[in-house]
């Protein structure tokens, strides 16, 4: 991979899968925003589930918020957002969820980004997952160091 490309990780299986979104939970920090983007079915869901389990306790429920659009947790330094926007129609809808509020301040961890339009912090971490045979691939884009650090450094273990 040439340096200046984004950076990858290649998730073969669900419990990879779920080591990578536990280790992403446990690097992120109040103020972090995670774009989680990808069709159906690509992991998006599964990886915040991972990260907010790794953040607020294994035997905690993570719902998919599909139908509730957000869902909050009390995390061990903020609260942790977690928001499904694919049924969302327009921007203004992001701004009643309270997204706006939570973002720089909370975690929050958001899939269907593109809902965000303008609203999508700058400064967010954005994960592209791919289906790749029966795996997935990650590609990163705007990740902190220390949470590229600790993701190389948890695929490698």
């Amino acid at each position: 991979m040439p340096a200046d490309a984004p950076p990858e990780f290649h998730l073969p299986d669900e419990e990879v899968s779920r080591r990578f979104g536990a280790t992403l939970g446990h690097a992120l920090r109040p103020g972090d925003t995670v774009l989680l983007d990808g069709p159906v079915g690509a992991g998006k869901s599964h990886i915040a589930r991972a990260a907010i389990r790794a953040l607020c306790g294994a035997a905690t429920e993570v719902p998919s918020p599909t139908f509730t659009l957000v869902q909050t947790y009390d995390g061990p330094e903020c609260e942790i957002w977690h928001a499904d926007l694919y049924r969302l129609t327009g921007g203004h809808e992001v701004d009643e969820l309270g997204l706006t509020e939570a973002m720089g301040r909370d975690i929050v961890l958001v899939e269907w980004p593109d809902r965000l339009g303008s609203r999508a912090p700058g400064n967010a971490m954005r994960l592209t997952l791919t289906i790749e045979g029966d795996g997935r691939r990650v590609r990163l884009a705007h990740a902190p160091a220390q949470i590229l650090a600790a993701l190389e450094q948890g695929t490698n273990s």
